[in-house]
């Protein structure tokens, strides 16, 4: 009997201590309550407080100046190059004369026809006395006042063909290199210089066509040219009245409001146009932001916990974007730690920017 009770209680020893052990296990691998608050404690976030800054929603494009006119100079007539006053890179008044083409036949029909009409002229005032007194019937008075008139109209055919052996500047310019000599025999193809006038200059860019609403002439440009750290301003002058349907861009031309003396025609710009500014836009760094399948979060603190709030976004620059929904100002947003924070959890933060961004 004492044997049985002797085994008995063993037993009983053996069922408390390995229940002892069981609970010992569990208590080693769950954490009590004070111990995930002071792991939670324990992780430093940095944050930004939000606050109202000013966006400028500016895009940078490709443009190309240009003269403010330029044209080729070529001769309306084929013929051989008898004079010419191409002065290469020399600026030229409107209607000088140029290039001067052989017009020696023209020149000596023209007087033909102005002795023809003078010798007409003498027959028509005879003509006119003799019919005071009737002695000439007026059919004979007619043909000639009609022949006077064919005359006068031959030679002003002659004088527009003499005009056209000549080539004047059609505006005020600067020549540029010349590609004729005297005694050249030239076609109505061949091109003698080029004119242009760059006291003056324009601004050609195009712009994609959801912004032509926003363009219209009169707007306001800047743009810099490779090399120059200098700005430039311009002033779009016009549009093109429809978007191409290749590359649905809306062409666009500004006239340089700048000093022009240190550009040059044909060189690349890089055009900023300013759409819009708003003076109380909410900025937060993009590291701050967090993608989810169809919407994006921001973790901000509230009463010292992570508070994971669904935002809007809208234009993003080199750093920050801007936060149209979900948030205020004054805001405190986290920007580092966001893949270790969960819901609720304590936030201890070891820097937070107030300055804008």
């Amino acid at each position: 009997m004492t044997h049985f009770m002797l085994k008995k209680s063993n037993l009983n020893l053996f069922i408390i201590i390995a229940f002892s052990g069981i609970l010992s296990s569990c208590h080693s691998g769950a954490p009590d309550q004070k111990t995930v608050n002071r792991q939670a404690v324990s992780l430093r976030v940095e944050g930004v407080i939000v606050s109202p800054t000013v966006l400028d929603q500016t895009i940078t494009i490709s443009g190309t100046l240009k003269p403010f006119e330029e044209t080729v100079l070529m001769p309306e007539v084929p013929g051989r190059v008898v004079d010419i006053n191409l002065t290469e890179g020399g600026f030229t008044k409107k209607g000088t004369l140029l290039v001067k083409l052989f017009d020696g036949d023209l020149q000596a029909q023209l007087k033909k026809s102005q002795a023809q009409l003078q010798l007409e002229q003498q027959t028509e005032n005879r003509q006119s006395e003799l019919m005071k007194v009737n002695g000439i019937s007026q059919l004979d008075l007619d043909q000639t006042i009609l022949q006077i008139n064919s005359i006068k109209a031959d030679i002003e055919v002659l004088k527009v063909q003499i005009n056209k052996t000549e080539v004047r500047a059609p505006f005020d310019g600067t020549i540029g290199l010349r590609n004729i000599s005297i005694g050249a025999q030239v076609t109505t193809a061949t091109a003698l210089a080029t004119i242009r006038d760059i006291r003056h200059l324009k601004l050609d860019f195009s712009v994609p066509g959801k912004y032509s609403s926003t363009i219209k002439p009169g707007f306001k440009v800047q743009f810099s040219v490779r090399g120059d750290d200098n700005k430039y301003d311009a002033t779009v002058m016009a549009t093109e009245q429809g978007i191409e349907s290749d590359t649905r861009n809306l062409n666009l031309r500004a006239i340089v409001q700048s000093d022009v003396s240190s550009l040059t025609p044909g060189e690349f710009a890089d055009v900023q146009l300013r759409l819009s500014e708003n003076k109380s836009a909410l900025m937060v760094p993009t590291e701050a932001v967090i993608p989810q399948a169809r919407t994006k979060q921001l973790i901000v603190a509230k009463n010292g916990r992570a508070s994971f709030v669904t935002i809007m976004t809208g234009i993003r620059n080199a750093s920050s974007i801007q936060i149209l929904s979900g948030i205020n100002p004054g805001d405190t947003v986290v920007t580092t730690g966001i893949l270790f924070l969960k819901p609720n959890a304590v936030l201890k933060f070891s820097k937070v920017k107030r300055d804008q961004l």
